[in-house]
């Protein structure tokens, strides 16, 4: 019995390792994505839509641009670039907005877009 109870751990054990996520990138290879640059990163508050380029790392084709908790309409570019379209509605009050991309079920880190 003990040695059948050895067998099963053993085999558990080889089957588990070779199951975990840790093993695979599903970033495509580009790791976890990573936002390094907003353009524009401010604006006056009250003023036109316009399209923000979000420069970064690791954005796959499913890349969706998020304005503070609500996505926007995204563009895909590249994995470095992707824009948005910024509302008139968005930017009508001052104050500061978080800005991250989701893709390939990650979240990038967030920037944070000035309101004026």
């Amino acid at each position: 019995m003990l040695r059948f109870s050895l067998i099963l751990l053993l085999a558990i054990t080889f089957v588990s390792a070779g199951c975990g996520y840790s093993s695979h990138n599903y970033m495509g290879g580009n790791g976890m994505p990573a936002v390094t640059q907003l353009s524009p990163n401010s604006t006056p508050a009250g003023g036109p839509a316009f399209t923000l380029t979000v420069d970064g790392t690791g954005f796959g084709t499913d890349a969706l641009v998020y304005w503070g908790t609500s996505p926007r309409t995204t563009t895909y570019v590249s994995a470095s670039k992707v824009t948005a379209s910024i509302t008139e509605t968005d930017i009508m009050n001052a104050g500061m907005v978080p800005v991250y991309v989701h893709t390939s079920g990650a979240n990038s880190n967030a920037m944070t877009f000035t309101i004026q």
